[in-house]
């Protein structure tokens, strides 16, 4: 009876927190979709008038329980180009080689993409172009904090102790961006997605997110 009771308690209080999650998501990606609109409707201009193709970009990615959901950004790329360098760049960041290279200029997404426009660079090393995620929040596909959405085949790549990162909403900002993104291999930032899963609260929550605007301003979160 006693283990009984403490796995409802446990339940509960994951409720609790899955609730109160919920409700700061709604309450700050709305508020923040009304105070950055302005910004947006300019950014789409300069997206629009900067390169050929559509100012928003769409691609499919892995949320919660692996379910799949259509993730928003500005786009930051030249249309109709192949992704076979990127697919290459992360199975490089996976292999035991490039995680044992700690040289300068190996972190994530160090990769020179050519696929990537002059002023999509700008908006990347800003993270101005995550602004639509917040409508993915809004929606409850993602969360503001949380693990980084990837691709399908990018997961299909990870170790099984990665998979647990996918026990939670993906989010904008996450523990491994707060921590030396640029400095990190890619298995560190995943297993500090597995470590954001096991130590979860709103607490952390609030945390990253505070820590998420100066990591901003310094150009350190993507």
């Amino acid at each position: 009876m006693t283990q009984l009771a403490a796995g409802k308690g446990v339940i509960a209080l994951r409720f609790g927190h899955d609730a109160a999650k919920r409700g700061l998501d709604i309450t700050v990606s709305l508020a923040l979709i009304i105070l950055l609109a302005p910004l947006l409707v300019v950014l789409i201009a300069l997206v629009r008038f900067t390169s050929a193709g559509p100012a928003l970009f769409s691609q499919e990615r892995l949320g919660r329980d692996r379910r799949r959901f259509t993730m928003l950004k500005l786009r930051t790329m030249y249309v109709n180009r192949d992704d076979r360098l990127h697919r290459e760049y992360v199975a490089s960041l996976l292999s035991a080689d490039r995680e044992a290279d700690r040289s300068p200029g190996n972190g994530l997404y160090k990769l020179d993409d050519p696929r990537v426009t002059s002023l999509g660079a700008w908006l990347r090393r800003t993270s101005l172009d995550e602004i639509p995620q917040l409508i993915n929040v809004l929606r409850g596909e993602m969360s503001l904090v949380g693990p980084r959405p990837v691709l399908p085949w990018e997961a299909e790549m990870f170790a099984e102790t990665h998979q647990r990162r996918f026990a939670v909403k993906p989010g904008i900002t996450g523990l491994w961006q707060v921590s030396g993104r640029n400095r990190l291999t890619m298995r560190e930032a995943l297993e500090l997605d597995v470590e954001y899963v096991v130590r979860r609260s709103l607490v952390l929550d609030l945390a990253i997110l505070f820590r998420t605007v100066p990591a901003v301003l310094r150009g350190g979160t993507r």
